[in-house]
This record gives C-alpha cells, sequence and structure tokens, in this order.
C-alpha cells in the first residue's frame, strides 16, 4: 500500500476482543477441519452450513439431522451467538425496520432492512463505530471501537433474512404482501468504513456470493461497498475478481471542502479518489455510484455541480451513476438538508451534462434514520 503521507490519519481499530470463531468466518475447507477437531466427520460441516446459510437456522433442537449427543456442542463450537436485538424500530408503513444489536463485548452496531415491492435491501455496518470523522455524520462523530468480524458483518443479513422468512417483520402496506421473502441487496453503508476493515469486509463478501449451502448465493450486483475513498484498499478490491458496485462517498467536487467534509481527503485528493473509481470500473466493468449529501449552503452550490460534471466527465462517458442524498441532519448538529429547489437544481445541472443522476430514496426518518443515530442513543 502507498506509504501515508506526513500527518496522515490512520485507520487502525482499538484493541478490543474480537468475538469466538463462527462457521461464517471460514471456508468451506476451514469448517470441514473445524468439525474434525470436534471428533466428528467432515460432511457435518456441510449439513451445518445447509442449516445457517440455507435454511437459516441457528437452534440445535430444529437440526434434526445432526446427532442429539453431539448437537449442542457442534452449534456451541461454530454457531455462537454474535448478535443480541437490543431494539427494532419500524418506519414507512412497516417496510423499513433499522435494528440496534449489541455485539458479545457490548459495542453497538446497526442495519436497517427495506422492503420494496420487487427486492429487499440490508444496509449492513461493517466496524463498530468509524474513524473516519466526518462531522456531517452521527456515526464519525462516536469515533470507532472497533472491527467486526467477518460472521459478524454476515449474520446482520442471515437475522433479516430470518425476520423476512419468519414473518417477524411487523406491519407492511398492502401493497408489499408480493415482496419477495429473501434479501436481494446487500449495501455496505451503515456504520463505519468498510474498506478499513478489507480482509473481513472481503471474506463476508466471499461468503455473501459463495453458492449455498456454503454461502448465502447471492449475485454480485446485488452487493454495493462504500468508501470515502481509501485508494490503495479501492484498488486492491479491483483485484480481488468480486464484481460488486463500488460507490464513492464525494460530498464535495473540491479538495478546499472535501478537506473539511471527509478528513481522509488529506490523503488522497478528490481527484485521486475519482482516479481509482474510474480504474475500478475499467477493471470490473461495474459502473460506479458517486454518493454526494446534499447540505444546505455547504456543498450544493449550481458551481459545485458543475464542478463535479467537469471532473466525472473528464474521465469518459458512462462510467458513473450520481447519486444526490437528502442529508438526514442529527441532533444538535448544524448541518441540514438543502432545499427541494436548490436540490432539483443540482440534479437538474448534472443531468444536463449526461450525467445519470438519481435522487436517493431515503427511509426511516422518523426512526433516527441517519447512520449511528439510534445506536447513540441507546
Amino acid at each position: 500500500m502507498t506509504r501515508p503521507r506526513p500527518g496522515a490519519l490512520t485507520f487502525t481499530a482499538p484493541a478490543r476482543g474480537m468475538p469466538p470463531r463462527h462457521l461464517a468466518d471460514l471456508t468451506p475447507l476451514e469448517r470441514t477441519a473445524a468439525v474434525k477437531e470436534l471428533g466428528l466427520p467432515g460432511f457435518r460441516a456441510r449439513q451445518l452450513s445447509t442449516h445457517y446459510f440455507e435454511r437459516l437456522v441457528d437452534k440445535p433442537e430444529q437440526m434434526t439431522d445432526l446427532p442429539a449427543a453431539s448437537r449442542s456442542e457442534l452449534v456451541g463450537d461454530l454457531l455462537p451467538r454474535l448478535l443480541t436485538p437490543v431494539r427494532h424500530l419500524v418506519a414507512d408503513e412497516g417496510r423499513t425496520v433499522k435494528s440496534v444489536w449489541r455485539l458479545h463485548d457490548g459495542a453497538l452496531v446497526e442495519s436497517v432492512l427495506m422492503r420494496y415491492p420487487d427486492r429487499v435491501t440490508i444496509c449492513i455496518s461493517s466496524q463498530a463505530g468509524c474513524g473516519m470523522n466526518c462531522p456531517f455524520c452521527a456515526t464519525g462523530q462516536g469515533g470507532l471501537t472497533r472491527n467486526l468480524s467477518t460472521a459478524e458483518i454476515v449474520e446482520q443479513v442471515v437475522a433479516g433474512a430470518r425476520m423476512l422468512r419468519s414473518g417477524e417483520l411487523p406491519g407492511g402496506a398492502a401493497d408489499e404482501v408480493t415482496s419477495p421473502l429473501r434479501v436481494s441487496n446487500v449495501v455496505f453503508m451503515g456504520m463505519g468504513e468498510a474498506l478499513a476493515n478489507y480482509s473481513r469486509a472481503v471474506g463476508a463478501i466471499r461468503r455473501l456470493l459463495d453458492p449455498t449451502p456454503d454461502g448465502l448465493g447471492m449475485s454480485a450486483r446485488g452487493l454495493v461497498m462504500s468508501t470515502v475513498g481509501l485508494v490503495p484498499a479501492i484498488d486492491r478490491l479491483a483485484g480481488e475478481g468480486l464484481p460488486v458496485t463500488l460507490a464513492l462517498s464525494l460530498h464535495a467536487p473540491d479538495d478546499e471542502l472535501r478537506d473539511e467534509l471527509v478528513p481522509v481527503n488529506t490523503r488522497w485528493k478528490v481527484g485521486e479518489a475519482i482516479d481509482a473509481a474510474h480504474r475500478y470500473f475499467q477493471a470490473t466493468g461495474r459502473r460506479v455510484s458517486i454518493e454526494y449529501a446534499l447540505i444546505r449552503d455547504v456543498n450544493d452550490q449550481a458551481w459545485r455541480a458543475e464542478r463535479l460534471a467537469d471532473e466525472l466527465t473528464a474521465r469518459g462517458r458512462g462510467w458513473v451513476h450520481v447519486n444526490p442524498i437528502p442529508l438526514n441532519p442529527t441532533p444538535g448538529s448544524r448541518w441540514t438538508a438543502s432545499r427541494p429547489g436548490v436540490e432539483q437544481q443540482f440534479v437538474e445541472r448534472l443531468r444536463a451534462r449526461g450525467i445519470p443522476t438519481t435522487v436517493r430514496d431515503t427511509r426511516g426518518r422518523d426512526i433516527d434514520g441517519a447512520c449511528g443515530q439510534l445506536a447513540a442513543a441507546e
């Protein structure tokens, strides 16, 4: 990786105890070895994987194909409880459920399950807290507690899938009756900077993509990896052979403002971050998303829309899509959402320059919807 520049930020999480080993942390071969260590035949690993990833079962009494005498030991050793529900809040007539989970060491993380008529998306956390220090983000204001394990990341998706399949989700509008009962899309846009927890986040992606019963069997097209612009990690991800969508959280097209809004910009400037995103597109063929939180009188000026268009079109056409995001303000913050007319003008400027632009659908404004708000309240 590139040597840090003098005075650059570091991303090492504070030392805290990681959770116990879990099935989702292991490759299929490692699972077989772990089962054999317990004195059981290797094929039990595949049975356990089928229960967890395919049947979404975690209770020993439901795993009747496992020997009763060793069932509890096997489940206790390879399927330890990683997330304990603290609170579920419901919005949008039951279509959005925001959950706070307590980890084994007391740290809190959030996930958000969002149902649409044709898909179900879950937004998951990759770290407890975040060390990127973006001042308009509730998670960034709380600092970094620790990285999550691969299994802790995966378990958020599995927990959401269980809620869907079991019918635990409260509410639900009439037009959601035909909504699919499986999670089809996963976005790494919850608490934390996933690429600062690189190996575990990529491990989680592999578990999500691995065919059942080795993993959840999801499509790479349904996965989105968000980053504030850790350039070496973006380049590394481009070489993994995992064609997930990259989302670059840009929030400003000029270095002067982005240094303030996204402090990592003091290490990798706007041009460097966009160049890395373009290389990712060239390596994977996946169109990149540019995330841009519109903040009133801060980054929503028409000239900044033009500056953003200049930066993106300078690298070609058809490789990028812009998602302006109406800012979900946090309590006590001086940052707030742009006025509707200003937002519309920003969007129109980008579209006039031929850049596909879609304002992000915001969910859960009435349930402390901004990432990190609910965990902070707890």
